[in-house]
């Protein structure tokens, strides 16, 4: 069941922060009764990990109901971008050249789409995403191939570290390369995030319950 309660209080934190972030309602692994309880509750931004996944819960939506934005919030296989670039409309987890040039193929969908850069903030070798210091190479990179629509940055801090520590190294990498925002603060820490003014936060357990 979609927690309203909870998804309601959380915009009056933004609101009394005086901060325009926006919530993700990240429903990965939740039945599409939920996703359709969400949006009867003015849910209109969704976040899923997996392209077939979030293709089959919501290409019928979409088609329906235009206000509805998805965001790709997991890591993107080259094989899967044709079909990623049908369904999504804002992609959190750019993080290598294949990647790239494999986008870079449908300028014809690349224009309506925005794109974050994924950053390995605690440099961990289970986690996908760009070391901090090829930050600036790999936006140059992104550039140099045509990928120009990039609104900023994203990480998931590591489990067992202090996450204002990665938020603060995100966030000065963002401004040096002079983008617009971060992807930043999840379920557990998005209190913590919302000190660094994010576009996005990207919350599941909270407002869904435990995944299946």
């Amino acid at each position: 069941m979609f927690n309203y309660k909870k998804y309601t209080e959380i915009q009056q934190i933004l609101e009394k922060k005086g901060r325009k972030t926006e919530i993700i309602a990240i429903s990965k692994n939740h039945d599409l009764s939920q996703v359709q309880e969400a949006i009867t509750n003015n849910v209109k931004i969704f976040g899923e990990n997996r392209v077939q996944e979030a293709f089959q819960k919501f290409e019928k939506i979409k088609k329906e109901n235009s206000s509805i934005t998805l965001h790709l919030t997991g890591p993107l296989q080259s094989n899967k971008v044709k079909l990623a670039m049908e369904i999504f409309d804002v992609f959190h987890t750019i993080d290598r050249e294949k990647l790239v040039k494999e986008i870079i193929k449908f300028p014809d969908k690349l224009l309506k789409k925005k794109f974050f850069i994924q950053v390995n903030t605690g440099k961990e070798l289970s986690k996908n995403g760009v070391f901090p210091e090829d930050v600036p190479s790999f936006i140059s990179l992104c550039y140099s191939c045509g990928l120009k629509n990039i609104i900023g940055l994203m990480c998931i801090p590591p489990i067992n570290e202090d996450p204002k520590k990665h938020f603060d190294l995100i966030n000065n990498l963002k401004n040096d390369a002079g983008l617009k925002g971060l992807s930043i603060g999840m379920s557990s820490d998005y209190l913590d995030a919302l000190e660094f003014n994010p576009l996005y936060i990207r919350l599941g357990t909270i407002l869904f319950g435990k995944r299946k």
